[in-house]
């Protein structure tokens, strides 16, 4: 693969950190565009967008630091190292809800309708974002003999070198375009507020949950289970706690549906 994209002179630019701004920029034009399709303020939408850019790159980095404190705390200098990769997904995702919460209540905006355009986005984004990390050689996969195993032989990528492995970046990569395949087409089918967006929660941590078995970058949490695993299981029952009560709430607003 391809760690750094292009040189010139001592210049480097990282694969890493163009396909992350590729996904941000992506994410934020396709919400943007659901969002005035709604009826809503694209351009306040964007102002969001800045913040949760932002939000997103902190958490996702600190997320990351946390999980692999143990290597960072002898070279402290390579938290601020970004474009070597280590962004956690789980962790921006919720530095960027945090806030999205803060910037919309601060502007008297509705949360729902907002997560709801911005469930299309994400999904996009993140399908972007795990190209780099195919590039970078980071969130790497197991041995594998399967005849699409990767084998990574640049040295300067973060898996090892010379050993076929499960390409779980592409896997993510596919899943993430399938996912936002299937909610843009299905737009039009979520009316309830919110639903769009606890879906991608469902969906997404199921998939996520799945691919955590194939992969063989240091993590872990508790025992076997990885720190995506748990934080996905806390997300799907939030969205699942969160679609009975819609769904409960929607019935006893209109009992005759």
């Amino acid at each position: 693969m391809h760690p750094v994209l292009l040189k010139i002179g001592s210049l480097k630019i990282y694969s890493y950190g163009v396909f992350v701004a590729i996904g941000f920029l992506a994410a934020l034009w396709v919400a943007g565009r659901e969002i005035e399709r709604k009826g809503l303020d694209r351009e306040r939408f964007y102002d969001l967008g800045f913040w949760v850019v932002i939000a997103a790159i902190a958490g996702a980095r600190i997320f990351h630091v946390l999980v692999y404190w143990d290597h960072y705390r002898y070279d402290p200098s390579e938290i601020v190292k970004l474009w070597n990769g280590g962004l956690v997904f789980y962790g921006g995702f919720i530095a960027a809800l945090a806030a999205s919460a803060w910037f919309l209540r601060r502007h008297r905006m509705t949360f729902l309708p907002v997560a709801d355009a911005s469930a299309i986005g994400i999904p996009l984004g993140l399908a972007f974002g795990r190209i780099g990390c195919t590039a970078a050689g980071c969130c790497y996969g197991k041995f594998t003999t399967l005849p699409w195993a990767v084998v990574f032989t640049n040295p300067a990528s973060l898996a090892p070198l010379h050993v076929p492995l499960h390409p779980t970046q592409i896997y993510e990569s596919l899943a993430a375009f399938a996912i936002f395949g299937g909610l843009y087409a299905t737009r039009d089918r979520f009316e309830t507020p919110g639903m769009r967006f606890w879906t991608l929660l469902i969906v997404y941590g199921v998939v996520r949950s799945f691919l955590e078995l194939f992969r063989d970058d240091p993590r872990g949490f508790l025992g076997p289970i990885s720190e995506s695993q748990v934080v996905s299981a806390v997300l799907i029952t939030y969205a699942v706690i969160s679609i009975v009560h819609a769904r409960n709430r929607a019935r006893s607003e209109n009992p005759s549906k």
